[in-house]
Parts: structure tokens; sequence; C-alpha cells
């Protein structure tokens, strides 16, 4: 085990972790400073805690948002591929129509 100290906003927090995995939690500590200043005016200054219950609130949001836009993407795309076969079937037809 490790231990890795990260920053959220004014405070440190030893937090420990597998061997290797240090970066990752520096990362990812890094992710939720980030994210410090916005959740600190959402939740007035009110306390420590509640800054860090808006972070997870602004998180969680990134993360619905993402997991949603595979599934609107994948449907714009199905969408597209029916366009595009409207259009192949309109072609094949008018040149059938001008050759007979």
């Amino acid at each position: 085990m490790a231990d890795v100290t990260i920053t959220i906003g004014d405070r440190r927090h030893v937090v420990a972790c597998r061997a290797g995995e240090e970066a990752r939690l520096t990362k990812l500590g890094t992710l939720l400073d980030s994210r410090w200043e916005d959740a600190t005016r959402a939740s007035g200054g009110l306390s420590g805690e509640r800054t860090m219950l808006f972070i997870a609130l602004l998180l969680a949001d990134s993360l619905d948002e993402a997991e949603r836009r595979p599934a609107e993407l994948a449907e714009s795309h199905t969408l597209d591929r029916v366009a595009e076969r409207l259009e192949e079937l309109a072609d094949a037809l008018e040149n059938r129509s001008t050759n007979a």
C-alpha cells in the first residue's frame, strides 16, 4: 500500500492506494480540485462537506451526460445511414425510370 496526498480546495487529504496507482489517484484528486471553485460558489461556501457534495453532483451530471451521448450518437448515426440508403434507393429508381 502507498499513501498519496491530494489537495482539494484548501484541504489536504492522505489517501491509501495500491502500489502503482499513485499517479491515477493524483490525477483524480486534481480533477476534484478543478471543480472546487464552482462547487464552492454553488454551495454558498457553507462548508467543505457541502462543497464536496456539489463536486460529486457536478461530476455525476458530467457522467450522466457522457453515458447518454453514445446512445444519442448511435441514434444519429442510424438516422444518417437510413437517409443515405433512401438516397441510394431514390437514385436507383431514378436511373431505372430513365433507362426504361
